[in-house]
């Protein structure tokens, strides 16, 4: 059995949060993301359909599936955002084609030393427009120089219609 890489423990930017009890190397696969795999349907009629709270454990796995990090998950729920990540999460499709197989895993985008917090993008865009109740709801508190001031990324750019 290996060594742990990583303990859950009070985070600086929120709650919880996940540290390395060992140095990882760049590219090193650290954990992968467990939970309950859940239609998107039925994770909205679970939890509300609401995105003003500000917090999930849900991870989109594809255009089917969520997995929800409540049920059976493990410590990569408590990684926290950042928009300077030492992580990133990795989409690996199932070898069979079924989307409710796919995996993430969390791997590290550079070398990350022991005591360090493990962090990566949540990437999270939502549907509806971006008012300042929902901004204030996504905040991000990651403190990165860098830092846009919420977890929430830009919408994709729709292209425009030129008229004759």
């Amino acid at each position: 059995m290996s060594k742990p890489l990583i303990e859950m423990r009070n985070s600086a930017i929120h709650g919880n949060g996940v540290f390395a009890i060992a140095n990882i190397s760049e590219g090193q696969e650290i954990i992968e993301y467990a939970g309950k795999r859940l239609t998107h349907a039925r994770a909205d009629h679970r939890y509300g359909g609401s995105s003003i709270t500000g917090h999930t454990f849900l991870f989109t796995l594809n255009d089917d599936y969520v997995i929800d990090g409540n049920q059976d998950g493990n410590d990569a729920r408590w990684i926290n955002h950042s928009c300077d990540p030492n992580c990133r999460a990795w989409k690996i499709d199932a070898e069979d084609g079924n989307p409710k197989r796919d995996r993430v895993v969390i791997e590290a985008r550079r070398a990350i030393d022991r005591g360090e917090e493990l962090t990566y993008d949540y990437g999270i865009v939502l549907d509806e427009p971006y008012t300042r109740e929902l901004k204030a709801a996504w905040a991000c508190r990651c403190g990165a120089k860098t830092c846009s001031g919420t977890m929430l990324k830009p919408k994709p750019r729709k292209p425009v219609k030129k008229s004759r």
